[in-house]
């Protein structure tokens, strides 16, 4: 199991196999880690919301205690085009209209664009990751198109409710590794 292909398959079904309360404690220690990091420079940050019904990570609490401890940070979601592959960022602000996508994702109905290159830190969905920074996600490649546009000292954070896998063996020359995975029982520092 170190191909993405081999990867995402087991993680998508460990996930969806998680009963309520093992995801519900999951998703708090991975809040608690990720609240020891430090945010005192970021001016944008941009989100990610879960596909709930893939039982991604809730973020939902993460923004909620950043808004309070960060009151002038502003947050960032994403709109995507399925067809083009490609991500608009729009702020995310408490009258922005949330709609959810035919995948599920909860995106900005509408809003003030953001270009990527203001934006100075980006929570990734993953299914998995590797020991090397490495991740797995979906297969569409939207997220490294839109790494590759943030400026190059962006900050990268993945959050995983699964420990590292080894090695992802078929990793591409055109994925972006990630500085940064939180878990619920580490967090892994890449570069």
């Amino acid at each position: 199991m170190t191909t993405k292909k081999d990867i995402r398959k087991h993680f998508l079904e460990l996930r969806l196999n998680l009963d309520e309360p093992t995801a519900l404690a999951l998703n708090e220690q991975l809040l608690a880690n990720a609240r020891q990091l430090d945010y005192s420079n970021v001016r944008k940050a941009h989100i990610f919301l879960p596909i709930s019904e893939k039982k991604e990570v809730d973020t939902w609490p993460l923004v909620k205690w950043g808004r309070a401890q960060w009151p002038e940070m502003e947050w960032v979601l994403s709109r995507s085009d399925m067809k083009t592959g490609e991500m608009n960022h729009y702020l995310w602000k408490t009258n922005t209209i949330l709609v959810k996508n035919k995948f599920g994702i909860p995106e900005p109905d509408h809003g003030e664009e953001v270009p990527p290159e203001n934006i100075d830190l980006v929570f990734v969905p993953l299914l998995a990751f590797d020991r090397h920074g490495q991740r797995v996600g979906y297969g569409k490649g939207m997220y490294d198109r839109f790494l590759k546009q943030c400026r190059p000292d962006v900050r990268t954070i993945g959050l995983s409710l699964f420990e590292p896998v080894l090695q992802i063996e078929d990793a591409d020359s055109w994925d972006v590794p990630l500085h940064t995975v939180v878990t619920p029982d580490h967090i892994y520092q890449f570069k």
